[in-house]
């Protein structure tokens, strides 16, 4: 697959969120307002595709040379919670507004299972390691595009006449699943039409 195939495939086609239903924690939790879902959604853009480079990395000069597959799972998680750590130090650094407002989703994108996920596909996929960090950047614009078109929702909510029965997570939940068929409509036979 082409790298421009592989970006629409995980901004459009395979969004993480709205296809794949990877990460909903942070989608429904930190979608509230559009600052902190855009400081959530870089923020995860970068682990994710700093995560695709190193797990490709480790995965195939590491574990595969030495038989060690069957650890994969922990060494990601490990790796993973290194760069959500240094994520984690910068954003307290240079933004604590952010940091603050991102709260204990921030330290979640550790076990966020978007980047895990991403991470494991990357492997799975045979992707080389600029396949690798495509799809991890892609995956990560995926990420933020649908938790900033979410909270756009959510705040445009705030103005609506809801029922007190949804309001909140209810309502996200609803929104969030017309999003996903929204995103249907972006399909394989879209991809092909558009890159051959």
């Amino acid at each position: 697959m082409s790298y421009l195939g592989i970006i629409i495939t995980y901004v459009f086609i395979s969004n993480v969120i709205l296809s794949q239903f990877l990460g909903l924690c942070p989608f429904i939790g930190v979608s509230k307002n559009v600052e902190s879902a855009l400081g959530m959604g870089f923020a995860v853009t970068f682990v994710m595709s700093i995560a695709s480079l190193v797990t490709w990395a480790i995965y195939h000069m590491i574990l595969l040379p030495l038989g060690l597959i069957y650890l994969q799972t922990i060494v990601f998680i490990l790796i993973i919670a290194a760069l959500v750590q240094l994520v984690e130090m910068v954003v307290q650094k240079y933004s604590p507004i952010l940091y603050k407002a991102l709260g204990i989703y921030l330290p979640l994108i550790t076990t966020n299972c978007a980047v895990m996920g991403i991470a494991l596909i990357n492997v799975n996929s045979g992707y080389n390691v600029i396949e690798s960090f495509t799809a991890g950047f892609s995956g990560g614009l995926g990420f933020l595009l649908a938790i900033t078109l979410m909270s756009a929702v959510r705040v445009q909510m705030e103005t609506e006449k809801v029922p007190r029965y949804l309001k909140d997570a209810p309502i996200a939940f609803i929104s969030g699943g017309l999003m996903a068929m929204a995103f249907m409509a972006f399909d394989k036979a879209l991809l092909n039409n558009l890159i051959g």
